[in-house]
């Protein structure tokens, strides 16, 4: 990493239900603090923190994304990066997409 190096431009983006608890906003352009290796599992925490208005447990069930959130970086299921210990590039997209709809 250079000096001027000014953080970790990623893409995130909430489908199938998913924005309802992010002010329903589907897409968020962040710049993520370049003092660290950024994860997924450490972006899951960022958004949290960051990000989500209301119902933490509607998103995340521990260190993971709740069951029924499916999850594509660059448009590939997560489960085939390493999930959690993915390491994010810089101009990553990752869509988180909710499959659960009430009745």
């Amino acid at each position: 990493m250079s000096s001027g190096d000014d953080g970790l431009h990623v893409i995130i983006e909430f489908g199938g239900g998913a924005e309802l608890l992010f002010d329903k906003q589907k897409r968020h352009v962040v710049n993520l603090p370049a003092d660290r290796e950024w994860t997924l599992k450490l972006l899951l925490f960022w958004i949290r923190d960051n990000l989500l208005k209301e119902r933490p447990e509607l998103f995340l069930q521990g260190d993971t994304v709740r069951p029924g959130i499916l999850v594509l970086v660059n448009d590939a299921d997560w489960e085939l990066l390493g999930q959690g210990e993915y390491r994010l590039q810089k101009g990553d997209t990752i869509l988180f997409i909710s499959t659960l709809h009430g009745g």
